[in-house]
């Protein structure tokens, strides 16, 4: 068997500033590593609590393109889980930063969720079982 300690997903994203103003600035993500040019660096490493993130932009500083290609996010379906938040103490702490998600809800196999989506597209998950709440 091989022996696994963690697990970090690796995001292609399509701007860092606006990337990091949003899991550093608006979710309270702290930068453990980046590739030595702080917010123009052209890979991040991430961490909220026990939750670590990378990620790597797409097109080097100075090429990325005026908006968003949609070639590049129709096909997200992707969704980073984030088990164990309180999703409506996530919600009201979004709206306080500015962002309007849609309420938490109650899923039909117990678990209490709040999704949003970060600026490229990708889904976050903020869930808990809802016999917590």
């Amino acid at each position: 068997m091989i022996k696994v300690e963690n697990m970090t997903p690796l995001l292609q994203i399509f701007n860092m500033q606006r990337s990091l103003a949003f899991y550093r600035d608006t979710l309270g993500f702290q930068v453990v590593g980046d590739s030595g040019n702080a917010d123009d660096s052209s890979w991040v490493w991430l961490r909220l609590g026990s939750c670590d993130l990378m990620l790597n932009d797409q097109y080097e500083p100075g090429h990325v393109p005026d908006e968003l290609p949609l070639e590049r996010t129709k096909w997200h379906k992707d969704t980073c889980l984030y088990f164990g938040a309180d999703p409506d103490a996530a919600y009201e702490y979004l709206k306080s930063k500015g962002l309007a998600p849609e309420p938490p809800f109650d899923t039909a196999y117990g678990m209490r969720q709040l999704y949003l989506t970060d600026p490229d597209g990708y889904n976050l998950c903020f869930q808990r079982s809802s016999a917590n709440g």
